[in-house]
C-alpha cells in the first residue's frame, strides 16, 4: 500500500492542496481530481503534445509529469486562457477564425505552447512558430492554419488589420 503526499500548488490561479499517490501523472490530477478536462491525454509518452501545461511559464507534457513533482509550482491549463466574461483570449479566436483546429484533440497543446511563445515573443517568425510547435502532433494536418493563426494575433497584438483570408 502506497502513502499520500500532500501537495500544495495554483492551478490556473486557485491554490489547491491534497494528497495524491505518488505515481499520480500531473494530467491524471488535473483532469481526474481537479475535474479540468481541457488537457488531454494522447500518446501518455511525451511524444504528441496533447497534454502540454504550463509549470512555472514553462511548457511541460504533463503525462511525463508527477503530480508530485508540481508541489509548491504555478499550473496553467488550457482553462485560464479563457478570459473572465467567458470569451475566447486572441489566440484562441484566431484559431477559430484561421480553422487552425479541425477534431480540436490536440489544440489545447498547441494553445499552451503558443501562448507561451507568444509571451516572450510577441512577433515570431514563422521559423519561430514552425520550431515551438515542433514538438506538438496534428493527425489533421492543421499545421498552416496554426502558423496563420499565430501571425493573426501578432497582428492584432501590433494593432495592424488583420485579414481573414
Amino acid at each position: 500500500m502506497m502513502n499520500n503526499f500532500p501537495i500544495t500548488l495554483i492551478l490556473n490561479g486557485k491554490e489547491i492542496t491534497q494528497e495524491v499517490e505518488p505515481r499520480l501523472t500531473l494530467t491524471d490530477f488535473i483532469r481526474n481530481d481537479c475535474g479540468l478536462t481541457g488537457t488531454h491525454i494522447g500518446c501518455e509518452h511525451g511524444v504528441c503534445g496533447a497534454c502540454t501545461v504550463t509549470v512555472d511559464n514553462l511548457p511541460v507534457r504533463s503525462c511525463l509529469m508527477l503530480a508530485v513533482q508540481a508541489d509548491g509550482c504555478t499550473v496553467e491549463t488550457v482553462e485560464s486562457l479563457v478570459k473572465e466574461d467567458g470569451t475566447l483570449n486572441p489566440l484562441q479566436q484566431a484559431f477559430a477564425d484561421n480553422h487552425g483546429l479541425q477534431c480540436g484533440f490536440c489544440t489545447p497543446g498547441f494553445l499552451m505552447t503558443l501562448d507561451r511563445l507568444l509571451k516572450e515573443n510577441s512577433n515570431p517568425s514563422e521559423e519561430e512558430i514552425r520550431k515551438a510547435i515542433s514538438g506538438n502532433l496534428c493527425r489533421c494536418t492543421g499545421y498552416a492554419n496554426i502558423i496563420k493563426a499565430v501571425k493573426q494575433t501578432t497582428q492584432l497584438a501590433d494593432g495592424k488589420a488583420v485579414c481573414k483570408s
